[in-house]
């Protein structure tokens, strides 16, 4: 079998979503495809985590400014970035997420998250939200998002600690509540712990922050009797569940004002974030 970044190999055809092959096989993202956008559906938790993560977006500094969505799915990210000036440009494996995301207006790019086919520096913002947890080498993400961005630009994401807690809340009892964690969906031993993520990105040039996540316990609990949202998600000290992080790439003396790649370098990778 070809290995990929994202577990499950290349996208595969719709497969009974009770009854996945293996953990984090891709093909639940095609059997699942209506359940994006769908109100209290499958990704409901996954609508309140993408409003979250867009509060750690400032507004664009610049007119063309670029956000690069890594693992961006159907597009969840895309109205809670309205307004703040940026491009937004989505990275997924799975062809039928990404036309759902371009329905939203995010530019789609069919590429792995571990080999993103954009240039160095072309973007001021990238996103990995829920994405780690679902990959075996999340410090090469890490990795990927820092070449991706400009000197001073900005990384923030969100996964799932590697916790007995975790294991508990998201795997053995979350996947028997409708619209909470799809059955199969998650791989617990890809689990991500935060030092491995601030680890790499130190590695790679970023001041890296990292905080937790959790739900606003009254809607939480409405959402656990009735089975309807939203839930809107707030900080937390503890990590112990879920967990944002946020780095900013350290400028390199006397690069700061190195000009962007020529478009002759990648003529489709300039098409995507340039037009």
């Amino acid at each position: 079998m070809v290995r990929h970044g994202v577990i499950g190999g290349p996208e595969t055809g719709p497969r009974h979503p009770a009854r996945p092959v293996r953990r984090n096989d891709l093909g639940q993202y095609v059997q699942l495809a209506a359940e994006w956008w769908r109100p209290d559906g499958a990704f409901a938790a996954l609508t309140w985590l993408a409003e979250a993560r867009a509060r750690l977006v400032p507004p664009a500094t610049r007119p063309g400014a670029v956000l690069v969505d890594l693992g961006c799915g159907g597009g969840l990210l895309a109205p809670w970035l309205a307004g703040k000036g940026y491009r937004h440009v989505g990275v997924d494996p799975v062809g039928t997420s990404l036309v759902i995301a371009a329905a939203h207006g995010v530019t789609p790019v069919r590429g792995d998250a571990t080999r993103v086919p954009l240039p160095d520096g072309c973007c001021d913002v990238v996103v990995a939200g829920e994405l780690l947890e679902h990959v075996t080498d999340p410090a090469r993400v890490v990795a990927e998002a820092a070449r991706l961005l400009r000197p001073g630009g900005l990384l923030v994401g969100d996964t799932v600690n590697a916790t007995a807690l975790a294991r508990l809340a998201l795997v053995r009892i979350g996947e028997r509540i409708p619209g909470l964690v799809p059955p199969g969906i998650h791989d617990p031993d890809l689990f991500v712990p935060p030092r491995l993520v601030v680890d790499a990105g130190v590695r790679h040039g970023l001041r890296m922050a990292v905080r937790g996540l959790r739900p606003a316990v009254p809607s939480f609990l409405r959402f656990l009797l009735t089975g309807r949202g939203p839930v809107p998600m707030l900080p937390s000290a503890g990590t112990a569940l879920t967990y944002q992080f946020r780095g900013r790439r350290v400028p390199v003396p006397g690069t700061d004002d190195r000009p962007d790649p020529p478009p002759g370098v990648s003529t489709v990778d300039h098409s995507v974030v340039r037009r």
